[in-house]
C-alpha cells in the first residue's frame, strides 16, 4: 500500500498523538461539581488528578457546547460557548490550563456535519424561506407529492427527512433536531475553519472529528451504487484545509470518527495533508478470537505503516456496548445495528477477557483510548428504567432499541450506595447499587483491582511501548504474542487451555494470576 503516500509528499510527522494515552470523557457522567446530578466541568477539574494517577497523556471531553441535549450534546447550537449545565467558557479555559499543568493534553469534539434546529443559522433558514441564502447552508428541498425528496434514511432510524410548515423539507442524518449542514457551500466552510481557530486560540491541543465521513452529500443526484453520503471523494479537499490549519498552529491533531469498511477508502483520510488518525473501529469491533484479532491487526499495521500514520487501538466509547458485558457474551463482536441488549451475560468471565483486551490494546504500537468508567471494569448497564432512557436511538426505533445510555451512567467514586460520589444530588442516569465495589475508592486500596490494573499498565506502556513496530511469534492457533521494539512481549491466551510462558522471559505484569509458568485462558501478560 506504499502508493498511498502521493509522491513528492513526505509520510505523517512525529507528535504527540503518536503514542498517546488518551482519556474520554463523557462529561454528563464523568462527575458533577455542583450537585444537579449533571456531570460538569467543575467536577472535571475537581477530578484531573485521577487522570494524573491514571497515567494518561490528554482527555477527549464529548460536546460541551449549548444545546438542547436532545442528543447528548451531539446537536449543538453554539460552537463557540459551553452549556450552562456544565459551566462557562471560562471554566473550559481553566481547565485546558490545568490539565496543561499536569501535562496532559486536551482535545475538543467538533461535530461539522449537524447542528441543533436551535442553532442561529437554521433559526434564520426557517425565517427566510425558500431559496434564500440562509436556506443554502442546509439541504433544503422540495418534497416528491406529498412525500419527501428522496427515500434517505436516518441513521437514527425512519426518515432522513423533515418538512416545514411552508412545505420545504430538510435532511437529517440523524435526529430531525439535527439539520445536516450543506458542505458545498463556502459559508459552512469558512465557518468551521473559524470553529477550530477558536479552539486552538484557547490552548485545545487536538480536535476530534464527529461523523467524519458523512459531510460531503448530493440529495439531487442520481443515484450511482454507493452510499449516497458516506464517504464521497469531495471530503477529502474539507480535511486538506483543516489541516493547513491546524498545522499553522504548531503540535496539533486531527482524529477523525470515520466508520468504513474498506480499508484503502479509510487510508485516504490519513493521506500526509489531511488526518494525523483516525479511530480504529474494525478492532473495537472484532469478537475475543486469536485469528479475527490477529488479521485486525496486520490489516492495520498494513494500512497505517506506508502513510508514517499511528494506529488506534480502541476497545469501546460513548457509543458502544462496554466491553466487560460484550465479552461475556456467547457473541463478543459488536454492531452498531445490533446491540443485543439482554443476551445472556458471564460478567467474571467478560471482566478476564476486557483486562487480557487492555493489555492488548496498551502493547500494539500506536495510540491507544481509554473511555471513562473502563478503568473500573464496568459492566453496561442494560436494565435502565425505560422513563429514564434519553437517547434518541430509543425514540427513533419505536421503543425497540435501547440505545447507548447503558453505557454513559454516571461513574462511581466512592461510598457504598449511589450517586457514589459522583455528586450531591440524584445523577441524571441511575448507578446500579452492585457498583459498590467498583468505585474508585474501592480499587484504589486494592492492587488486584482493575483500576491498579490500568494504572501499572499505562505508567509501563509511556516507558517501554507506544508508538514503534511489533513481531509476531507462534505460540498456538489461539494466542496472540509478539514482540515489541523495546524487548517487551506480549502474550495473550485466547483459547481454553493454558500456554506456557516462553523462554527467558520474566513477567512485567499480568491481566491475571499465572499458573506455574503458565498463562492461563482469557489472560495477557507482559513479559521482559
Amino acid at each position: 500500500m506504499a502508493e498511498l503516500v502521493p509522491p513528492g509528499r513526505s509520510p505523517q510527522p512525529e507528535g504527540w498523538w503518536r503514542s498517546a494515552a488518551i482519556y474520554q470523557v463523557y462529561l454528563r457522567s464523568f462527575a458533577d461539581g455542583n450537585g444537579d446530578g449533571i456531570g460538569d466541568l467543575a467536577g472535571l477539574r475537581g477530578r484531573l488528578s485521577h487522570l494524573a494517577d491514571l497515567g494518561v497523556d490528554a482527555v477527549w471531553v464529548n460536546p460541551w457546547y449549548p444545546s438542547p441535549m436532545v442528543d447528548g450534546g451531539y446537536d449543538v447550537a453554539d460552537f463557540r460557548d459551553i452549556d450552562p449545565v456544565f459551566g462557562s467558557l471560562a471554566e473550559a479555559e481553566k481547565l485546558i490550563e490545568e490539565a496543561h499543568g499536569l501535562g496532559i493534553r486536551a482535545i475538543v469534539d467538533i461535530v461539522p456535519n449537524h447542528c441543533s434546529d436551535r442553532h442561529a443559522w437554521f433559526q434564520e433558514a426557517l425565517r427566510s424561506g425558500p431559496g434564500s441564502a440562509a436556506r443554502a447552508r442546509f439541504w433544503f428541498r422540495p418534497g416528491r407529492g406529498d412525500g419527501p425528496p428522496n427515500d434517505w434514511r436516518s441513521i437514527f432510524g425512519g426518515p432522513a427527512w423533515t418538512r416545514v410548515p411552508d412545505g420545504e423539507w430538510y435532511l437529517h442524518l440523524f435526529a430531525p433536531e439535527q439539520p445536516d449542514f450543506n458542505w458545498s457551500n463556502p459559508e459552512v466552510r469558512e465557518e468551521f475553519l473559524d470553529v477550530l481557530r477558536f479552539w486552538f486560540d484557547r490552548g485545545a491541543d487536538g480536535i476530534r472529528i464527529d461523523s467524519a465521513a458523512v459531510l460531503v452529500k448530493d440529495p439531487d443526484a442520481e443515484p450511482d451504487g454507493r452510499d449516497p453520503y458516506t464517504d464521497r471523494d469531495g471530503v477529502h479537499e474539507i480535511y486538506r484545509a483543516w489541516r493547513r490549519t491546524a498545522d499553522g498552529y504548531g503540535d496539533r491533531a486531527l482524529i477523525g470518527e470515520v466508520w468504513l469498511p474498506d480499508q484503502d477508502r479509510f487510508a485516504a483520510y490519513l493521506a500526509p495533508d489531511e488526518l494525523h488518525t483516525a479511530f480504529n473501529f474494525d478492532f473495537l469491533s472484532c469478537p475475543w478470537e486469536a485469528r479475527a484479532l490477529r488479521q485486525v491487526i496486520d490489516t492495520t499495521l498494513a494500512t497505517h505503516t506506508p502513510l508514517g500514520a499511528p494506529p488506534t487501538w480502541v476497545l469501546s466509547n460513548h457509543d458502544v456496548t462496554r466491553p466487560v458485558t460484550r465479552f461475556g457474551r456467547e457473541d463478543t463482536s459488536f454492531d452498531l445495528a445490533d446491540r443485543r441488549h439482554g443476551a445472556p451475560t458471564d460478567l467474571r468471565l467478560g471482566l478476564r477477557r476486557a483486562r487480557a483486551a487492555a493489555l492488548l490494546a496498551m502493547a500494539l504500537p500506536g495510540c491507544v483510548y481509554v473511555y471513562q468508567g473502563e478503568e473500573l471494569g464496568l459492566p453496561e448497564v442494560e436494565d435502565l428504567p425505560e422513563d429514564r432512557l434519553e437517547d434518541p436511538i430509543w425514540f427513533r426505533s419505536g421503543r425497540r432499541d435501547r440505545g447507548r445510555d447503558g453505557c454513559r451512567v454516571p461513574l462511581p467514586w466512592s461510598g457504598d450506595a449511589p450517586p457514589f460520589g459522583f455528586g450531591g444530588g440524584e445523577p441524571w442516569l441511575p448507578q446500579p447499587p452492585s457498583w459498590r465495589d467498583l468505585t474508585v475508592e474501592a480499587q484504589a486500596a486494592d492492587p488486584s483491582s482493575t483500576l491498579a490494573l490500568y494504572r501499572r499498565a499505562l505508567r509501563l506502556r509511556r516507558e517501554r511501548l507506544g508508538d514503534g513496530a511489533l513481531t509476531w511469534r507462534s505460540m498456538g492457533e489461539d494466542v496472540l504474542a509478539f514482540d515489541r521494539d523495546s524487548g517487551v512481549t506480549c502474550v495473550v491466551n485466547l483459547g481454553s487451555r493454558p500456554v506456557r510462558l516462553p523462554e527467558g522471559r520474566s513477567p512485567l505484569l499480568a491481566s491475571g494470576p499465572l499458573e506455574h509458568g503458565e498463562v492461563p485462558p482469557d489472560t495477557a501478560v507482559w513479559l521482559e
